[in-house]
């Protein structure tokens, strides 16, 4: 077996990818995520265990390929329209975040003996979390339109920033001072007139020429996939050579199309090639560590993922608690960093390439990754239990923490009862707010301040408030209240429904409410629990706006009217 897989790199590969397909099988029986499969291939196929990679060569090449379509696609989604609707929150939690993380890890390595090179390197490095894992969880749970949900998106945007301005200063870093870079390249003084000139070009092109180059392209969906991948390691090898390396240079190559009407379809037309080809990165990764890597630092390695899977969470809560957000929504949005990502392990990988670190580190960052993600999995699938089971504390700390501003509690409820009371002010809840407002006496309730607040600067009644909290139900001055109106998505949680809306007729039903009831549905199933529930009415957009299509192109628009 040996002989024949050291003589045919073709039959090399197909063990391996035979290997992965049923690691991968396991790994989704366990309902593990793919990364933790792909990690685990990657030390059994490693030296120290079933020695399978011989090809280095061909290996390297294929995972050159993966790292740039993977910073590729992470730039194809910095559209810097994106940057002001990630709502304040984001960016002062997420950058508050990425410092606090960084400078506690940096001191926890400090005291763990690592020198300050090294310390400084696993500092940043536990500041990424996965976007693939929280997306997918999210999206699993239907949580990706809910507070918390958004919230831990912006996240993403701002580490993403984060992720491009690391890469940059240790490609920077690579250059030494002996006129050319640790790798042959050129010197920092041409580096820098290099990248100069890179983003000028860059510039140009997409104010002149990606929309139009794109448009071209799509008409053939092949041919911009090809172009795409093309433009992908073209800046990647542009990036290498001039120092900046290969990972800011994919970086920059998505950058450029961010902006055009083609990048959804770029980026998930290409997302499953990523994935195949990330899977030989971490082949290669574990070509390189040897398992006594891993166990050299196992007292290390479980202190960093204690504190990655329990520091980083209560990092966010706290900031969010003191941004006047509940416990819950602070809760449940930290969970989604509890887990270091793949561009942790870029980013070590890095380090050692350039030789500021050993490769022991490495495989410590490693054994990190494989707590954290496997870890973080289950925190994020039940998180609504876990935030029950944590309840009394987490109170106790929005109690300390929260600011009571009279602008968002309970104390600008109005003396007298509102007619209609709606729940939820997002897009739907505040667009109604704002309608009914102008003939009848209406007040929204929403748990983001921030809704809250812009409605209320358009001289409407909003009040903030958790529609779970059944002591601020019962405040509510509801007497001659005769619509209560919910527009807030209902959150599935694995093994139970956990639904604020369910909550809220308990609530309705123990002060004593006599009104009717309105729940917005979001799908089938979704109209057909809130009917067994007990609201009164309920409405499903996407199905009147389906029955008034039908009869659109049916030609009959007397029914319109």
């Amino acid at each position: 077996m040996q002989t024949l897989i050291a003589q045919s790199s073709f039959f090399e590969i197909t063990i391996l990818l035979c290997l992965a397909a049923g690691i991968g099988m396991l790994g989704l029986l366990l309902r593990q995520p793919l990364i933790v499969a792909f990690i685990a291939i990657g030390i059994l196929s490693g030296p120290t265990a079933m020695d399978l990679v011989h090809s280095e060569e061909q290996i390297n090449l294929l995972s050159e390929l993966g790292i740039a379509l993977l910073l590729f696609l992470v730039g194809i989604k910095l559209d810097l329209k994106l940057i002001k609707d990630i709502g304040v929150v984001s960016l002062a939690t997420g950058l508050g975040q990425v410092f606090f993380t960084s400078a506690i890890g940096y001191g926890i390595g400090l005291m763990l003996g690592f020198d300050s090179v090294s310390s400084l390197y696993l500092g940043v490095a536990l500041t990424f979390s996965s976007t693939i894992i929280i997306v997918k969880l999210l999206s699993d749970k239907r949580e990706v339109d809910t507070l918390h949900g958004k919230i831990a998106l912006g996240f993403l945007i701002v580490q993403d920033l984060v992720v491009v301005l690391a890469m940059i200063i240790l490609a920077s870093m690579a250059v030494g001072e002996s006129g050319v870079s640790s790798k042959g390249m050129l010197s920092p003084m041409h580096s820098l007139y290099a990248l100069i000139g890179l983003i000028v070009a860059l510039a140009i092109f997409i104010r002149y020429v990606a929309n139009p180059l794109t448009k071209t392209m799509a008409r053939i969906p092949e041919l911009l996939l090809i172009f795409s991948i093309a433009i992908a390691t073209l800046m990647a090898s542009v990036g290498k050579i001039i120092g900046l390396g290969m990972e800011v240079g994919g970086l920059l190559a998505g950058f450029a199309l961010a902006s055009t009407p083609y990048r959804e379809t770029i980026a998930t037309r290409l997302a499953p090639l990523r994935d195949f080809l990330l899977l030989f990165f971490f082949i290669g990764l574990g070509a390189q560590l040897h398992l006594s890597d891993l166990g050299a630092n196992l007292t290390a390695s479980l202190v960093f993922s204690l504190f990655v899977l329990i520091g980083n969470p209560l990092i966010v809560l706290l900031i969010m608690t003191k941004m006047n957000y509940r416990a819950k929504t602070g809760f449940l949005a930290g969970l989604t960093v509890a887990q270091i990502s793949e561009f942790s392990l870029i980013f070590i990988a890095m380090g050692v390439s350039i030789g500021h670190i050993q490769p022991s580190v490495m495989g410590l960052v490693t054994l990190v990754g494989i707590v954290t993600i496997a870890c973080s999995t289950y925190m994020i699938s039940y998180s609504h239990q876990l935030y029950r089971f944590f309840e009394p504390v987490l109170l106790a700390i929005e109690s300390r923490l929260m600011k009571k501003q009279a602008h968002i509690d309970s104390a600008n409820l109005e003396a007298n009862s509102p007619e209609t009371v709606i729940f939820g002010l997002g897009r739907l809840g505040g667009y109604l707010l704002e309608q009914l407002h102008k003939n009848r006496s209406v007040m929204g309730i929403d748990l983001n301040p921030d809704e809250v607040l812009a409605m209320q600067d358009k001289g409407l009644n909003a009040v903030y408030g958790d529609v779970t909290d059944a002591e601020f139900t019962s405040e509510l001055p509801l007497a001659q209240t005769q619509w209560v109106i919910c527009t807030f998505p209902w959150h599935h949680t694995g093994l139970s429904f956990e639904d604020g809306r369910h909550a809220l007729l308990q609530h309705l039903s123990q002060v004593g409410y006599q009104g009717k009831t309105i729940a917005v549905a979001h799908s089938q199933f979704d109209d057909e629990r809130l009917k067994a529930a007990g609201f009164d009415y309920v409405i499903q957009p996407h199905t009147q706006s389906a029955g008034q299509i039908q009869i659109i192109i049916s030609g009959n628009k007397e029914k319109l009217r």
